[in-house]
């Protein structure tokens, strides 16, 4: 079921990108970019529904019956917890909702890692196996092998880049640093230091960067472009909105805008 619904659509989809400019100089390279587009439409919905959790959460931070609830309940945490619980339940307010994107995220970067190592076949047993998953529409024989260099990388293995005799692996600290600003970006402001959304988020804007950018230190390189594709893409959706705040960047930038 996993191939039938993940890897094989995954795998043709590239395919069939790739055929439409495989005249084009690094035509894998762009199918990936062109397939991170579709994903990000496709799953726009979802990330429409976490800005607006974001939003709601900025929102009930300014809420006059919270500050009085967090007032009341300051040396009580267990209470404030459970008032926060009411307060998120009363006003429709999923707590979790900007983690989901990100745990959704995981299927789809496993599949599109497995059908970039089938579609990049190079074994006559790896160039069989991707013969058999690929649909009867695409023509197999035309589009394989694939031309798998793209700018200075090779698309099936990892990317580093040689600087003074130091083996300098630039996707994967680009892939951490995109994945840190949007995550920070997408972080709600909070005062209640019992608010365990506050605490998932800031957890994850630490171990996400690191988790993704070792995927994309030990990984092929073409998943690393499928990464930052995402992470700019989602950036820039989050600041067309005119909700980012860019301040969440910089040390202690949570709370100055706390306090505005």
């Amino acid at each position: 079921m996993w191939n039938t619904l993940i890897i094989q659509p995954f795998t043709n989809l590239l395919l069939w990108i790739y055929s439409l400019m495989a005249n084009v100089p690094g035509a894998f390279g762009w199918a990936i970019i062109l397939f991170t587009i579709v994903i990000r439409a496709v799953t726009w919905p979802l990330n429409a529904q976490q800005l607006k959790g974001a939003q709601a959460m900025q929102e009930m931070q300014n809420d006059k019956e919270w500050q009085a609830i967090q007032k009341k309940y300051a040396k009580d945490k267990e209470k404030l917890a459970q008032e926060q619980m009411r307060v998120y339940k009363e006003k429709g307010i999923n707590p979790f909702s900007s983690c989901l994107p990100t745990l959704i995220q995981f299927p789809i970067i496993i599949g599109l890692y497995q059908a970039i190592i089938r579609a990049l076949a190079s074994t006559p047993l790896s160039l069989l196996q991707l013969a058999r998953i690929v649909y009867p529409t695409l023509s197999a024989a035309a589009l394989i092998p694939l031309n798998s260099r793209f700018l200075w990388m090779d698309l099936g293995q990892p990317e580093s880049i040689l600087i003074f005799g130091f083996s300098f692996p630039t996707l994967a600290v680009i892939v951490a640093i995109t994945t840190y600003i949007q995550s920070k970006l997408t972080m709600p402001a909070s005062s209640n230091p019992g608010d365990q959304s506050a605490a998932m988020g800031k957890t994850m804007s630490i171990y996400m960067p690191l988790l993704l950018g070792y995927f994309a230190l030990t990984f092929a390189s073409g998943l690393s472009v499928y990464f930052i594709t995402s992470n700019l893409l989602g950036i820039f959706q989050y600041a067309v909105t005119g909700r980012a705040n860019w301040r969440n960047l910089l040390p202690g930038g949570d709370k100055q805008a706390k306090s505005k």
